[in-house]
This record gives C-alpha cells, sequence and structure tokens, in this order.
C-alpha cells in the first residue's frame, strides 16, 4: 500500500532541503552577511513551488513526451515546452471578465447616474456602523464651530458631505454680497483665492494684505489671525485702487492718443509740403451736409411728385441688366488647345460608342447631344448621289441656310399683323428669362437666329389666323396652329404649294416656341412625330417627290431631336416596327425615306442604338430575304444597299447580306446565266428574266428615286435600266472594297466578288456593252490589287512564343544555421504577405476564442442570476403560500371551536 499523502509530502520536504537542521545564531550571522540566505530563501521558494506542482498535477498541462520528429519540433529545449496552467490561465480570465464585461452587462441600458462621494462611502475597510458612527461624529464638530451665525471665523472644512464638495443648501447668510465689477464675480473663498494670487503677482513685496484704515497703529498691534470679514474688506479695497489705476492710466492713454490723431493730418501734409487748407466750419443744419436733391426733396412740400419719382427710378432698377460674370480673355493659342481637346474628347465617346462599351455618367452629360445625334452633316456618303439622291446642300432658293436659320420674307411681316418679328433682339421678356431657362432652350434659340419671339398674345390667336386669314392676299398666313395629328397637319397645307410646306412648318415652330407658354414643348414635342410620318406620306404618294422639300423637313426634325429627343425616336421606332410586321420584304418608298432619315439624324456608329440598330436589322433582313422578280425589286435593293454602305460609312461593320445580295443581282442582270458557282454565296435565281438583252445597244443613266415604285415604258428602257442597275451594283463593291479593305477576312469576302466580275465582264464583251466596259475594268482591278495585297499581308497563325523555361531542381537547399521559426522564402513580398495572413490568421483566431469565452462567460452570468432571480422567486412563494396556509389553518380551527360551542359541545 503506498504512503499517505502527508508521508509523501514530508518525504519531499527532507528531499528538497526545505526542512534541514536548525542552524546555529552564528551560522544565520555569516549567512547573511554573505548573502547565502537570500540565495536560500529563494531556493526554498522554488522548491516549494515544485511540491505545490506535483503534489496538484491537474494543474499542469503536460504534452505527450515524444514527438513524431525531433528536428521539426519547436521549443525543445525550452524549460516550459509542453506545459500550461489552463486552470490559472481560466481563473485569471474569469477574473479579468468580472472586473470588466460583468460591470458592462450591468451598466447596459443604464444612463447617468450619481458618484456617492461621501465619507468612508468607498472605502472596503469599513462597515456601515463605521461609516455612520464617523459621519455622525463629523457633523456632530461642524455643528459646535456654527453654534452662532455670526460667528465669521474660519473653519478649515476639510470633508464635503455632498456631491462633488459643493453645498446644496440654500442658506446663504455666510456669503457677503459684493458688486460684480468689483470683485469680477468672486462670491467664494476660491474667488478669493485667485484674486490673492493675482495681487501677489503684481505686487511681489506685498507678503500678506494690508489694513489702509488702521495705518501706522497697525504695526503695533499684536498680530493675530484676522477674520473673514477683514480679509474681505482688505479684498475689496485692494480692488478698488487697482481698478482706480487702470482706469486712470486708460484715460490717459486715450487723451494722448486722440492728441496725436488731431495732429495727425498736419503731419501728413507736412510731409507732402503741401500747407494743409483751413478747415471748414461744421454746418449749422444736418441738410448742408446732405445731397442737394435729397436736401431739396425733403424740404419740399410736394409728396406726390417724390412718391411718383420714387416709382419711376423702382421700374429703372427692374429694368436693368443683371450683372454676368466676367472671363478673362483668351488667347488664340488657349482657345485651339481647348477646342482640340474637346474634339478629342467627343472622338474617344464616338469610338467607344461605336465599340459598344459602356459611357459613364460624366461623359453621357457632356456628350448627350453627340451620342444621340450625329453632328457631322456630311454622313451622306456618294453613294447616294450615284444612285440618283440630292446630296444634302444648303437650299438659298428656298431661303434656308439650315434648318434653325431662317430668313425672314418680305411677305412674313405684315403691318397690321399682330406679331412682332423684329431683328432688335432686345425683347423684354428674353431679358428677364433666368439664365438657366437660356441654356434650357439653347438649342430651340437656334431656330430665331437674331429673331425675336412672336408675343404669348400672338401665340395664342394662331388658332383663328388661318381661318380669319387664310392666304394674306395670295401669299401664306402668318401664323399656324399647332397640328396634334396629321390628319389636322395635311389639313393646314392642304391649300399651301408644296414648296411653301417649309416655310410652314418654320412658322409654326417660330409661333409655338417654348418659351411662349409651358404647354408649347409638349406640341413641339407632337409635331416632331408628325414631321417623321409626313415625310414617309410624301414619298408614298408622290411618283417623283420633291427631294428638296424632303430634305429640308429632315432637317427641321434633326433640329427638333436635339431638344425633342424622346419624340423623334419614338416616332422613327414606331414606323420601323410597322414595317417589321406588315411589309418586312417589301418595302414602299416611304420606309426607304425613313430609313434615309434615319442615318442622317442619329449616328449610325454606334454599337448599340435604340433607332439605328432596329434600322440595320430591317435592311440586313430585306436585303437577305426578299425575292427580286423585278425591275423595281433590284432597284429597291439597290437603294437599300447603298444604305448599308452609308451605315457603315464610320464603323467598317460587314454585312454579309450586302455582298450576297450585290452578287446575286449581278448573275441575275448578266446577258448569259453561269454555268459553274462562282463563289460561296446563296444564288437566288428571279423568277422572271431580267437579263439584259445581247441585241440591243444600251446607255446607263443614273437611278432616280421613281424606278423603286415604277416599271420601265419600253423595252429599250428596260434595257438602259438593266445596265444601270448593273453600273450601279459595281460601283456599290468598288466603295465596298474601299471600305472593308482593312478587315483580316478581306480575302475571303472579296474572293466571290472577284470571281463574279470576271465572269460580268466576259458576259459583257459586246460592243452594245461598251459603256460598262471601264467601270467594270477598274473596279475589277482595285478588288484584284486590294485582294493580292491582302494574301501578300497575311501572316500563319503562330502559337505564343515562350522563353525556354528551367527544369526545376529537386536537390533541397541546404541551410546551415537552420530556424523553424523563420522563412526563408526569397521573394520578399510573397514572405511578407504570408507573414500578414498568418499574423491575420492568429489573431483572427484568438479575437474569435475570446468573444466565445465572453459569450460563455455573459450566458453563465445570467443564468445565475436566472437561477437567483428564480430561487429568490419559490422562496416567496413558499413563504406566502406558507402564510396562507397557516391563515386557513387558523381560520379553520377558530371555525371549528366556535361551530363545537355553538353546538354545546366543550
Amino acid at each position: 500500500m503506498p504512503p499517505s499523502q502527508l508521508k509523501q509530502l514530508k518525504a519531499s520536504l527532507r528531499d528538497s532541503g526545505v526542512i534541514r537542521p536548525q542552524q546555529s545564531k552564528k551560522q544565520k550571522r555569516e549567512n547573511a552577511k554573505s548573502g547565502a540566505a537570500a540565495q536560500n530563501r529563494n531556493q526554498r521558494n522554488a522548491a516549494l513551488q515544485a511540491i505545490r506542482d506535483r503534489f496538484n498535477p491537474f494543474e499542469i498541462k503536460v504534452a505527450p513526451s515524444r514527438s513524431k520528429f525531433d528536428v521539426t519540433t519547436r521549443d525543445r529545449n525550452s524549460s516550459a515546452a509542453g506545459k500550461s496552467r489552463p486552470g490559472v490561465t481560466k481563473s485569471l480570465g474569469e477574473e479579468r471578465r468580472r472586473a470588466t464585461l460583468l460591470n458592462e452587462m450591468h451598466n447596459r441600458n443604464k444612463v447617468g447616474g450619481l458618484v456617492d462621494r461621501r465619507f468612508g462611502e468607498n472605502d472596503p475597510t469599513m462597515t456601515p456602523e463605521e461609516r455612520a458612527a464617523e459621519r455622525f461624529a463629523r457633523e456632530s464638530q461642524k455643528k459646535m464651530r456654527k453654534e452662532s451665525m455670526f460667528n465669521l471665523e474660519e473653519d478649515d472644512d476639510e470633508f464635503q458631505l455632498t456631491h462633488m464638495g459643493q453645498s446644496l443648501s440654500l442658506d446663504q447668510a455666510n456669503i457677503d454680497d459684493f458688486e460684480a465689477e468689483d470683485m469680477d464675480g468672486a462670491e467664494s473663498d476660491d474667488g478669493m483665492t485667485r484674486k490673492r494670487k493675482r495681487f501677489d503677482e503684481n505686487d511681489n513685496d506685498m507678503e500678506d494684505f494690508i489694513d489702509f484704515e488702521d495705518g501706522e497703529e497697525g504695526e503695533n498691534k499684536p498680530e493675530r489671525k484676522k477674520s473673514k470679514a477683514e480679509v474681505m474688506k482688505e479684498v475689496i479695497a485692494k480692488s478698488k485702487f487697482y481698478k482706480h489705476e487702470r482706469q486712470k492710466a486708460k484715460e490717459d492713454d486715450d487723451d494722448l492718443r486722440e492728441e496725436l490723431d488731431q495732429g495727425l493730418p498736419d503731419l501728413f501734409e507736412a510731409l507732402r509740403g503741401i500747407k494743409a487748407p483751413a478747415k471748414p466750419e461744421p454746418p449749422k443744419q444736418d441738410l448742408d451736409t446732405m445731397n442737394p436733391e435729397r436736401a431739396a426733396m425733403l424740404q419740399g412740400p410736394d409728396k406726390a411728385d417724390t412718391e411718383r419719382e420714387y416709382d419711376q427710378r423702382l421700374k429703372q432698377l427692374t429694368f436693368d441688366k443683371r450683372s454676368k460674370p466676367t472671363d478673362r480673355t483668351k488667347t488664340a493659342e488657349e482657345k485651339a488647345e481647348e477646342e482640340a481637346e474637346r474634339l478629342k474628347k467627343l472622338e474617344e465617346n464616338r469610338l467607344k460608342r461605336m465599340r459598344g462599351e459602356q459611357l459613364s455618367d460624366e461623359e453621357e452629360d457632356n456628350n448627350d447631344n453627340d451620342s444621340f445625334l450625329q453632328d457631322d452633316e456630311e454622313s451622306d456618303v456618294d453613294d447616294a448621289a450615284a444612285f440618283g439622291l440630292p446630296a444634302f446642300e444648303p437650299r438659298t432658293d428656298l431661303g434656308v441656310e439650315d434648318e434653325d436659320d431662317f430668313i425672314i420674307d418680305d411677305d412674313l411681316v405684315e403691318r397690321r399683323s399682330n406679331v412682332s418679328l423684329s431683328l432688335d433682339g432686345s425683347d423684354m421678356e428674353d431679358e428677364e428669362l433666368s439664365e438657366e431657362d437660356e441654356q434650357e432652350d439653347e438649342q430651340e434659340d437656334e431656330l430665331i437666329n437674331g429673331m425675336s419671339l412672336p408675343t404669348a398674345s400672338a401665340a395664342t390667336a394662331a388658332s383663328t389666323a388661318v381661318e380669319v386669314n387664310p392666304t394674306a392676299g395670295g401669299k401664306l398666313a402668318f401664323t399656324y396652329p399647332c397640328p396634334k395629328t396629321h390628319g389636322e397637319f395635311l389639313a393646314i397645307i392642304k391649300e399651301v404649294p408644296e414648296q411653301d410646306i417649309p416655310t410652314v412648318v418654320q412658322r409654326i415652330r417660330a409661333l409655338h416656341h417654348p418659351r411662349l407658354h409651358a404647354d408649347n414643348k409638349a406640341k413641339l414635342g407632337q409635331f416632331a412625330e408628325i414631321l417623321v410620318e409626313h415625310v414617309s406620306y410624301m414619298a408614298n404618294n408622290s411618283e417623283q417627290p420633291s427631294f428638296a422639300i424632303m430634305e429640308n423637313i429632315l432637317r427641321h426634325i434633326h433640329s427638333m431631336a436635339k431638344t425633342h429627343p424622346i419624340n423623334v425616336a419614338t416616332a422613327f421606332r414606331a414606323r420601323l416596327r410597322e414595317i417589321s410586321n406588315d411589309r418586312p420584304l417589301d418595302l414602299l418608298p416611304g420606309d426607304l425615306a425613313i430609313l434615309t432619315g434615319v442615318s442622317t439624324i442619329f449616328p449610325a456608329s454606334d454599337h448599340f442604338h435604340a433607332v439605328v440598330t432596329p434600322a440595320h436589322l430591317c435592311l440586313a433582313r430585306f436585303l437577305g430575304q426578299c425575292s427580286s422578280d423585278t425591275l423595281s425589286d433590284f432597284a429597291t435593293g439597290a437603294y437599300a444597299s447603298t444604305l448599308c454602305l452609308q451605315y457603315q460609312t464610320v464603323s467598317k461593320r460587314y454585312m454579309p447580306e450586302f455582298i450576297n445580295y450585290s452578287l446575286n443581282a449581278l448573275c441575275n442582270l448578266v446577258p448569259s446565266e453561269p454555268t459553274q458557282k462562282l463563289g460561296f454565296f446563296p444564288f437566288r435565281k428571279s423568277q422572271e428574266s431580267v437579263r439584259l438583252a445581247p441585241s440591243k445597244k444600251v446607255a446607263p443613266r443614273k437611278l432616280q428615286f421613281r424606278d423603286v415604285s415604277l416599271l420601265p415604258s419600253d423595252s429599250q428602257a428596260a434595257e438602259n435600266l438593266k445596265a444601270s442597275l448593273v453600273l450601279s451594283f459595281v460601283s456599290l463593291l468598288d466603295h465596298a472594297c474601299q471600305l472593308w479593305s482593312d478587315k483580316s477576312a478581306f480575302p475571303e469576302i472579296f474572293s466571290p466578288v472577284e470571281a463574279v466580275l470576271k465572269y460580268v465582264q466576259q458576259s459583257c464583251k459586246a460592243k452594245i456593252y461598251a459603256a460598262l466596259q471601264d467601270p467594270l475594268q477598274s473596279t475589277l482591278d482595285k478588288v484584284s490589287s486590294q485582294l493580292a495585297q491582302a494574301r501578300k499581308s497575311r501572316r500563319p497563325l503562330l502559337l505564343h512564343y515562350h522563353r525556354p523555361l528551367a527544369i526545376k531542381s529537386a536537390i533541397p537547399k541546404f541551410e546551415e544555421n537552420f530556424n523553424p521559426d523563420k522563412h526563408y522564402d526569397p521573394d520578399r513580398e510573397r514572405a511578407e504577405a504570408n507573414r500578414l495572413k498568418k499574423e491575420y490568421k492568429r489573431e483572427r483566431k484568438g479575437a474569435m476564442r475570446e468573444l466565445r469565452k465572453d459569450a460563455s462567460f455573459v450566458a453563465r452570468e445570467k443564468l445565475r442570476e436566472k437561477k437567483e432571480r428564480d430561487a429568490e422567486y419559490e422562496k416567496k412563494y413558499n413563504r406566502l403560500v406558507a402564510e396562507i396556509q397557516s391563515e386557513e389553518g387558523r381560520a379553520a380551527n377558530e371555525y371549528e371551536r366556535e361551530k363545537r360551542a355553538r353546538q354545546g359541545k366543550r
């Protein structure tokens, strides 16, 4: 049986040397002198701690004695390796949380509070009885010293029984009443002390206050402690004395300063060498120094003239122009630099839109008009002219330089007319407009071009002006109502000659300018939609519409799209949706006019656009799926092909439908049908024969817009139209070759074109087709040279070139002084990143561990408090139940005794 714990403890104490034979006094003195006593004491304490640890094995956690690999084990030589004291650590953490977290938990949702500063309140060594006794004793002593309310002896109150050392009593009898200006607000002993310190600083020789009333007799009096009243008298006297001295010095300074100021002008004049003029006498009345006009107005008896003049000047003030900030005049170099920077930004934004990239909000705000409208008016390619369409040039014969530059005709302004269209530009309404409104209507102001707007009354009377004076003596009316539907617009221009329609549109826009009325902006938006519909109407209802009129109306639409972009875009999208739903493969002349307007009003180079993208799809669908059986169909296809190239002038995107349709049209129009396949394009043969007749001589002409709807009258005209179509498609292919010459797939695209052009040239070798030979040869030469250059510049595909990689070495790097705590990563950035990651991970784990411990501590405390509350509640409940039961038992006993008594039982 092993020995008991007591025996083991005694044996351990003997073995460690804690228990040893008692030393003599001589040995103790020697050890004390040599320092051996202190060393023995330290050894004894260490031995006792080791014995405590050995006899409490559950307090120390020891790691496994054997590790898997000794080389990789860290801290293997440390004395504390593998040893820890979880109990001590846990108890310390518990105590720390009780001191901090528990107080926070108890004070949670509690605001404010008073700190009790009474004597002995925060002293844990005193019992409540001792605190009460000590407080009572100090209060009694204070009352004994304050027996009389007239006792002015100083008492050093070292203790305060109230909060923050300040008295809460309303008894202010012991406080003297001094004047605020004398004592500077000093009403307490603290104030006296502050004043005394200030006096001591000002007068270093004065060690104490003096009594000004006693004089020399004060020296013979015996020294005694001054009372509070005497001290305060001295303080007041000293304060008043110094205050009087300061006031006197200030008055002297003011007098001297005033005297110097009076002589300063004379001094300045003397310095300048000019004699000072005599000072004028001061005026006897205030009116002498006043403005003569104002003085006369005040002295005058008539006030009606004064009020009339005041009103007149007030009106003049309202008419004054507002001041505007002036900018520095920039040099020509600065202006050129700013213009170049602006154009550069616009070009960058256009390229972004063309590539389909998303613009930022700032770029969209700065380039609102540039992103929605096409600024370049030269977007009409020469193909339209080749097809027979007139180029958009200024129409000076119509009196219009631009869609917004209106030239006033002689009959526009009539003497009896209510409309004021003067060229002054100084209209009152324009001056009263704010600068924000001017910026808002900047685009619409271009319509006026220096011409003042009509008055609001004239715009209101526009609806009746047509009935009253429809022709104005054989000329156009001066005012027109703003139509709400296309039918109303047709009724307005019913009696108007076709060449005067742009003038009517001009006057409608001028009479319904947004500055005249708030509703005019919405009306002009509807009017823009009506104009879009009218362009299609004009093309559909006329065999040869006037392109000058259509061009002018499109220019008006272009101008109105700057201020009403949503309305114009909605109108064009409605027409495109109608084309897609009703006649996708049978385009009308009005549809072609709408597609032409899209290319001239909106930027066709944008990758995604609300109007241009659907127009692209309409053209591609028509060219890719339509069946061309008559010459009118081929003329429509030629017009659509021209629009395709016009759309891609800037962006240069490849459209396979254009190439396929053009090659199909040439194969159907040549005199003989090809016997072999000329390329990888789908060949669609027309149901009716539209080939050139080999027996008739042809004379190609310019294609006209009426060719899309009218058939030729005789066979010779038909042959001429066929030759014109062949020439048009050849010229379109020539332009496409130049447009897509930079494409990497140029050989694959234009190899079929070369084959078809060679076949057309062979089929048209007869003299009757001599007019086609030169354009065919020039186009074929261009395509052949471009193909040869593209094939020559093309390089075969190659893999990416990578430098040869070194073979990884499997031999480990040897470190002589290897330290497992050190990292040997040669990449400093990676090593630093790994170190930070490791530190972050360690800190995160530590924080999570502490948070879990805090949560566990809070849960334990809440559970303990709940148990205490439950136990208290149970105790109270049992006590109440016991009391009730005792009361019930007592009442039952009394009832039984009373019952037996009434029954006569004892």
